[in-house]
This record gives structure tokens, C-alpha cells and sequence, in this order.
């Protein structure tokens, strides 16, 4: 006997042990079923478990299983990512507690230390997608530092080297100077900052007084300065384009150039051009060929002391003696000097408030420095053009498609993309050094000895690339170094490329582009077929989550108090093509109740003898009642095989919730209570079969998307052995000898019952006072309908009797159309129409004036455009449902004028 509630906690931790230990989740190499793949997009090993984790791996959890039931061969490809800077932090704090650091462990030491943290305490999200039902196939794991993995990963690097796209370069990156390594610029996030403009007078060199004011967030990089642009349009500027100006504070004297950079609309309309350390700055002096001048340290520390030379103080025009006080300030010291002295010498003109974007470190929240470093590149737009025809082509397919001009956009104006990081936890760069600095890439030391000795013709010392590669490089070759290769493996051959990729727009370019590029080279073919893009997980009034603004959730807080089912569905019905996830407590709460009504009807359909039948034969049901729902059945079944084949997710859930809670549970249920309570024993027991037929189906339907309370009822039931609906097939829909038939009645008396009650709920006629229904201009079938269905519409739509109408229509009735006929229900002594009346007019009148107030915001340009969007959004949904009340209000009052 089922208990009286679900008991969500319980159940989940019983089910997903038991699947475990039986390998429910194990994809079948030697098997002959078509297979179907999905990669998980390897969670940081330093993470745990966000909405945006449950978001996707929900998605990704919803496709396997269902294709699981499907009959395919299943493979869910877990693991993890390495996260080199992520798991560096946290294991350099852990150090600073004990008051000791990476530097003071040394190199081996301190990996060592890391490698002993990831053994205790990273892979921490993996219990926790367990907690979320994740079916992944768990004993192939894999990590982007195991040993196959390394191995990928080495092969791939020496074999792009060997192509001549890998190679060594010095360019600007995003350096963070507390971690004091190149970073990537998804881990770089722009934030808005309240800073100034300063305005600084440049002499220029032979015109006497003339200056030329730039206007510069940063003043403390100017001893860096090179050249001043101005746009080559820019009339003011014209007559200075090839002269030069002193450079304050050194004199210097720098060119004036003529870029289109500079922008006349902007500060001045000239800028000081430092290409050491602004991305900008850097292609002006490419195109113009202009010197390099690096001022600060990878500390961002100023470093005048060494570029001395480079420096060209001029006597009489610069203070050696200030220059030296600027040596090993920060960034943000040097900066009030500079800009004292500047003052001191009359070479500020002002000062402006400025708001303007800073980026900093995603993780460590240091604010990043453009900085010219010798790094590792890969040539990635010739990596590129493969990966764009893929796309060009049709071979992989974006949803929704309009992602894949975001892809273009970024593809086919890729950069060098540099590979290398100041790290020591990650992937060591596979590339030796000789003692003429001259390198030898090679899979191991002894291949890289070898070149050496082909190289200088004896043995030499070599010293190892003390950098790492970047995550990315890694997780690119995920859909093929996670099967096996380079070995060519049964897995590989069968598992690649796989079906479909489940992930955010925010790593379309980093990690996205990345595996398409590396399978087109290795693979010769995709990684994947399609590339289903989701939104982000937003709370209830559409504003991104955050810590900063305390409206995160943590989906295993809802779990926890609501069950994983109900957040799955929660999401699954969230989840539109295109469109953000507006998710909150309340929403989850809410699918909670559908879970609970599940069960309720399960547990009313147990009360009432209904169990699994195993010779059931829906061909052989002879009720409208019954050849009805199983008709809904079939269609449920449809639509819902119909919105996963092209990743509706919302009218998946949204199919199962509308046809087992509004079909099921509200109609059919309720017209069977009275036959199975019947003394017409064979009537009963065909009603029995059909709710079992139908329970089976829904059990079967809402599997992928609810595992747990669908298998406890499953077995319950006696559908098959507990932790088995997982492998059970996926529904198939009949056809039913005149189904048209029986959903013309069963839908018209639903619709009768249906109208009936909105009338009696609009006239707030008491549920105790029965009402007569009389049906006027109704065809004889209409009429014989009611008859047959008369029990059930009285005591669903607390009707004392249905009949046709004979005479005129009495006074005091509220009229109602359905299909053909009107039905005419009598309100005189059970109500007092007149207040009725009086009171519909004055919600009528409410109701008018809310819309007016609403469109008239609306209608104001200024709110439209000043308002946040969200808050915009907020009031058309208003007056939508304001118009609809309007509408319900006026019909209301129609029926009985």
C-alpha cells in the first residue's frame, strides 16, 4: 500500500543506489543498438552544484534517458575539468593558512599538494549531480589530467607544432598580476567603475606653445607612450599628422600618426598610444610600426629602472631623479604621482569624473593588465575554417539556429589564441630548452634529448617550459581524448562523433569552437551533430543571480526541501527555445503539488483496485470513457516524442503536465469514480485496466524528466521490479476503433461540465444550491449525450437535472454556449441577480481603470526606455492578464443582461 505522502529524501537515495549497482546507466559497446551520445561539459573539479549545472545537466539527463527508453545505447560521458587557476586559489589559500606558499614548496611539491587535494576534496559536484538524478555512466569518468587524457593532450600539441600552428609570439594578454599569469578572456568580467579623464598637455616639438591635450584613464602607463593618434579626418589635427610632440615628464619626442582609432567624438579626439599595455594601443602600433614600451612588471609595478635606455630622458626636459622615485610603485601609486608631478609642472589641464569599464579576474577579482609577454599561440584561424564550413555546411546544426551567427561572428574574426599560462597546476607545456634557448617540442624528455643531441650533436642539459597549457586546450579535445585517443579504440569508433552538445551561449567561443576545431583537424569530422544552446538561469524577475544581489538558489537547498523531481520539471518547463530560465522558489513549490498529485491519483487508483494487467489489450475497450483517455494518451504520447526530437523541453513537460493533470486526474478519474464504485462488474474491471494502461503510459512519459517518483509507483504498481521503468521502452501510440466518436462525447460533456461550473463561479452561486440546465436548440444527440452522462454532470457541476428547454426561456437565467446549443441555467431565488449585476459592472468598471492606468505607462516613451526591461516585461504581462479579466467580466455580463 502506498503511503500516504511521497517521500522524496527516502526514494532518491534508494533508487540511485540501486541503479548504480546495477549498471543502469552503462552504455553497451558490444551491443547492437544504435548508439547515442551526449559529453558532459566537465564541471571545474573545484566546483559544486549551481542553478546553471541543473539547468544543463537536467536538459542533458532528459535526452539520455529518454533515448535510453527509446532502445539506443546510451553513453553519458562524465568527468571533470582540471581547472588550473580555480584549483591553484584554492590550494595556495589552503597554504596561506598554514602560513607557508607555493614558492616556498617548490614546483613538484606543491602539484604533488594538489593532486592530494583533488584526491580528498575535489570532485565534489559529482555526489552532487547524483543528488539530481544525473544517469551518467560513472565508471568512465574521466579527468582532463588522467593519464590518457595528458597523453591527447601531448600528441595534440606536438603535432600542431610539427604543422607550424603552434608556435611562440610576443603579443598583449590579459595578465592577472596577483596570480601573475596570462588568463583567458572568459575568465576576465568588465565592471562598471567610477573613475576620472585625465586631460595632459603633450608639447608639440617646434610650435612654440602648441600643445596637444589627451585625455587618459591612465596616466601611469604615459612614460610607455609611443605615439599620439588622431583620426586622419579630424580637421583640428591635420596640420600636426607626422610632426611630434615632447612626451612630459621624459621628453621624449613621440610622433603624432593619423589612426582610425582615435575617435573625434570622444575626450579630445587624440590619444596617447601605449601598445604594451592597451589591446588597442597594441594594433595601432603594429599597423604604424612603432617600439614596444613595457612600464610595469608582471606585479604591475612599475619598472623604469630597467628599460632605462629605452626611456631617452632627455637633459633639461625630465628629472632623473622623480623617474627613480616611480620604480616598484603599484599601478595605483604611481598613478597619484604622476599625475601630482604633472600637475606641479603645469602639464594637467583638468580633471573629469569618468565611468568607464575595468576588467578584472573573475577569481581573485584583481583588475587585469594588458601586458606584452612572450606566450605560447595556436594559429586558430586556420584552425578555424573547417570548423566555420561545419557549421556553413549543415554538418552541425544550432538551436536555435540564430547562435550560429554569434559563432560566425566570433569565427571569422579569431585571433592567435594564447595557450600558455604562468602556472604550475595544469598541463606542462611539452617543449624543452636548450642552453642556447633554442626548443625541442616533444611527447617526452627522452624524445626532446634525442632532437637535442640531432641538434648541437652531443648531449646537453635541457630545462622544461615552466608554463602550463590553458584549460581550454584541454577541454577541446574532450569528445575524442575522453573515448581513447590518439589509440583507436571500439569506443571511439562507435561512440564519435556524438549526437548532441547541452550548454550555455557564454562558451559557444571558448569551448564550443575549440572542440569543433580540434575534431575537424584530428578527427576529420565533428565533434558533435547538434548544439543545443540554453539561456541562463535568472530569478523570478528576470535579473542574472548573484551573490552581490543574495537572489542565487542553490539547487540542492531545493532539492532538499522539495525533491528532485520537482526542480527537474521546474526547469524542463522553463526551459523555452531562445529564452532565459525565470526560476524561483515558488515555481518549484508549485510543480512540488504536481508531483503530490501524481501521487494522489496513483494512490486513488490503488484504493480503488487498479494494478498492472499484463494481457491488457487496449483494442478491446468498448467505453467512450475508455477508448477516450487512451486516445489522449496516444496524443499525449506525440507530442511529447514530438517536443524532444527537436528540444522543447517546456512543451515536453508542459504535454505531461496538461494531459495527466487536466485529462487524467480532473476528468477521467473523476467520470470513473462512479464505475468502479458500480455493481456492473465488467464495466468496472475495463475501467480498471484502462487507469492501469493509462498509468503505466504516465509513468513511462514522465521517466526522463521525474525518475524517482515515477519508478517508486512503477514498481508499486507492478509494472516491473523497483529500479527498472529506467530501461522500460518508451510509450508508442494506438489507435482506438472510433476514437473520433468517443472524443466528440467525452470532449463536449467536459466542456458542458466545464461551462456550467464558470457560470456558476462568475454568478458566485453557492456549491451547496443545486441548479437545473436546460438545453435549448440542441440537436438530438446533444440531448441523448447529457442523458447518458447525466449522473456524472450532476454531481460534477452541482446540477439537480439536464433536460431540453420546452417553452421560453425563464427569467432570471444565465445563458451559455456550447457547440450548438445554449444552455439555459435558471437563477431566480438562487441568487440575487440584480446585486449581481451591480457588482459585475463595478469590477467591470475596476478593471477598465487598471488597463488605462497600465497603458498609459506603457504608452510613456521616457518609462519605456529608462525602466528596466525586466520591469517592462512585468507590465505587459500585466495587462495582458487585466485585459483578460476585462474580457471574462464582460462575458459574465452578458449572460445574464
Amino acid at each position: 500500500m502506498l503511503n500516504k505522502t511521497f517521500e522524496p529524501a527516502e526514494t532518491e537515495k534508494r533508487l540511485y543506489t540501486l541503479w548504480e549497482s546495477q549498471k543502469a546507466f552503462s552504455a553497451q559497446p558490444e551491443s547492437t543498438q544504435e548508439p547515442f551520445t551526449i559529453m558532459i561539459p566537465p564541471p571545474n573539479v573545484t566546483g559544486t552544484l549551481h542553478m546553471g549545472h541543473a539547468l544543463t545537466m537536467t536538459l542533458q539527463d532528459t535526452l539520455i534517458r529518454w533515448k535510453r527508453m527509446q532502445g539506443f545505447d546510451t553513453l553519458w560521458q562524465p568527468g571533470t575539468d582540471h581547472a588550473g587557476i580555480a584549483t591553484q586559489m584554492v590550494v595556495e589559500r589552503a597554504l596561506a593558512a598554514e602560513n607557508t606558499t607555493r614558492q616556498e614548496l617548490g614546483r613538484d611539491a606543491f602539484t604533488q599538494r594538489v593532486w592530494k587535494w583533488k584526491e580528498e576534496s575535489g570532485g565534489g559536484i559529482t555526489q552532487q549531480l547524483r543528488r539530481l538524478g544525473a544517469s551518467l555512466d560513472w565508471p568512465r569518468e574521466r579527468f582532463t589530467m588522467d593519464e590518457g587524457l595528458s597523453r591527447a593532450v601531448k600528441e595534440v600539441f606536438v603535432t600542431l607544432y610539427q604543422e607550424g600552428l603552434i608556435y611562440r609570439d610576443r603579443r598583449l594578454v590579459n595578465w592577472d598580476p596577483v596570480f601573475r599569469s596570462a588568463i583567458s578572456d572568459l575568465e576576465v568580467e568588465s565592471k562598471d567603475v567610477a573613475g576620472k579623464l585625465w586631460y595632459i598637455r603633450y608639447p608639440v616639438e617646434g610650435q612654440g606653445d602648441i600643445c596637444i591635450t589627451v585625455a587618459t584613464t591612465r596616466p601611469e602607463t604615459m612614460l610607455g607612450d609611443v605615439a599620439v593618434a588622431v583620426h586622419p579626418e579630424d580637421e583640428r589635427y591635420a596640420a600636426l599628422i607626422g610632426q611630434s610632440v615632447r612626451l612630459p615628464l621624459t621628453g621624449r619626442l613621440i610622433p603624432i600618426v593619423a589612426d582610425l582609432h582615435s575617435d573625434p567624438e570622444k575626450g579630445t579626439g587624440a590619444v596617447k598610444i601605449t601598445p604594451a599595455h592597451d589591446f588597442n594601443d597594441f594594433e595601432v602600433g603594429r599597423r604604424h610600426q612603432l617600439p614596444m614600451l613595457s612600464v610595469l612588471d608582471e606585479e604591475a609595478r612599475i619598472i623604469l629602472e630597467e628599460i632605462e635606455d629605452e626611456l631617452q630622458l632627455v637633459p633639461g626636459l625630465a628629472d632623473p631623479d622623480f623617474v627613480k622615485t616611480l620604480n616598484g610603485l603599484s599601478r595605483e601609486e604611481a598613478r597619484q604621482v604622476i599625475v601630482t608631478e604633472l600637475e606641479t609642472l603645469g602639464w594637467l589641464e583638468k580633471i573629469e569624473p569618468h565611468r568607464h569599464q575595468v576588467p578584472h579576474a573573475e577569481r581573485g577579482g584583481a583588475v587585469i593588465e594588458p601586458r606584452l609577454t612572450t606566450q605560447w599561440y595556436c594559429d586558430a584561424a586556420k584552425l578555424a575554417g573547417p570548423a566555420i564550413e561545419a557549421v556553413t555546411s549543415g554538418k552541425i546544426t544550432f538551436i536555435p539556429k540564430q547562435w550560429e551567427n554569434t559563432f560566425f561572428a566570433w569565427m571569422r574574426d579569431i585571433q592567435p589564441w594564447c595557450i600558455s599560462r604562468q602556472l604550475w597546476w595544469g598541463h606542462r607545456i611539452p617543449a624543452w630548452y636548450g642552453p642556447d634557448g633554442h626548443v625541442f617540442v616533444a611527447r617526452d624528455e627522452a624524445d626532446a634529448q634525442a632532437q637535442a643531441v640531432g641538434h648541437y650533436g652531443k648531449t646537453e642539459s635541457l630545462t622544461q617550459d615552466e608554463d602550463v597549457l590553458d584549460t581550454w586546450f584541454s577541454s577541446g579535445l574532450w569528445p575524442f581524448s575522453t573515448l581513447g585517443w590518439p589509440e583507436k579504440t571500439p569506443e571511439l569508433a562507435r561512440y564519435y562523433p556524438t549526437d548532441v552538445l547541452v550548454t550555455g551561449f557564454d562558451i559557444i567561443f571558448f569551448w564550443v569552437a575549440r572542440m569543433i576545431m580540434m575534431g575537424e583537424h584530428f578527427m576529420k569530422d565533428v565533434p558533435f551533430r547538434h548544439v543545443f544552446i540554453h539561456g541562463l538561469v535568472r530569478d523570478e524577475r528576470g535579473q542574472k543571480m548573484s551573490k552581490s544581489k543574495g537572489n542565487g538558489i542553490d539547487p540542492l537547498d531545493l532539492i532538499d526541501d522539495f525533491g528532485a523531481d520537482a526542480m527537474r520539471f521546474t526547469i524542463c518547463a522553463l526551459t523555452g527555445i531562445g529564452r532565459d530560465v525565470k526560476l524561483g522558489r515558488k515555481k518549484v513549490e508549485d510543480y512540488r503539488a504536481f508531483v503530490t498529485k501524481i501521487w494522489n491519483a496513483a494512490r486513488f487508483c490503488e484504493m480503488n483496485g487498479v494494478k498492472a494487467q499484463e494481457n491488457f489489450d487496449p483494442a478491446t475497450v468498448q467505453s467512450s470513457l475508455g477508448r477516450w483517455i487512451i486516445t489522449e494518451a496516444s496524443a499525449a504520447i506525440q507530442d511529447a516524442t514530438r517536443a524532444l526530437e527537436v528540444y522543447r523541453f517546456d512543451e515536453y513537460a508542459l504535454t505531461c503536465y496538461r494531459f495527466i493533470w487536466n485529462r487524467f486526474c480532473d476528468w477521467f478519474l473523476e467520470f470513473a469514480k462512479p464505475v468502479f464504485a458500480s455493481t456492473n462488474a465488467a464495466e468496472a474491471a475495463e475501467i480498471r485496466g484502462v487507469a492501469a494502461y493509462v498509468l503505466n503510459i504516465i509513468l513511462r512519459l514522465l521517466q526522463p524528466v521525474m525518475p524517482f517518483v515515477t519508478d517508486d509507483l512503477w514498481h508499486s504498481f507492478g509494472f516491473g521490479a523497483e529500479g527498472s521503468l529506467i530501461s522500460a521502452p518508451w510509450p508508442e501510440p494506438v489507435k482506438m476503433t472510433e476514437a473520433q466518436t468517443a472524443l466528440s462525447e467525452c470532449d463536449q460533456i467536459i466542456r458542458l461540465i466545464s461551462e456550467i461550473r464558470t457560470v456558476r463561479s462568475e454568478m458566485n452561486v453557492p456549491p451547496s444550491q443545486k441548479a437545473p440546465v436546460f438545453l435549448k436548440d440542441a440537436n438530438p444527440e446533444t440531448v441523448a449525450r447529457a442523458e447518458r452522462w447525466k449522473e456524472a454532470i450532476a454531481r460534477m457541476a452541482r446540477v439537480s437535472e439536464v433536460a431540453a428547454l420546452e417553452g421560453e426561456v425563464p427569467r432570471g437565467s444565465a445563458q451559455a454556449v456550447v457547440d450548438e446549443a445554449t444552455l439555459v441555467i435558471p437563477l431566480e431565488g438562487l441568487i440575487d441577480i440584480t446585486a449581481e449585476q451591480e457588482r459585475l459592472k463595478k469590477e467591470l468598471a475596476k478593471a477598465e481603470d487598471e488597463i488605462e492606468k497600465t497603458e498609459k505607462k506603457l504608452g510613456n516613451e521616457n518609462f519605456v526606455t529608462r525602466a528596466k526591461p525586466e520591469i517592462v516585461e512585468e507590465m505587459r504581462e500585466r495587462l495582458e492578464n487585466q485585459q483578460g479579466e476585462r474580457s471574462r467580466l464582460q462575458a459574465a455580463l452578458a449572460r445574464i443582461s
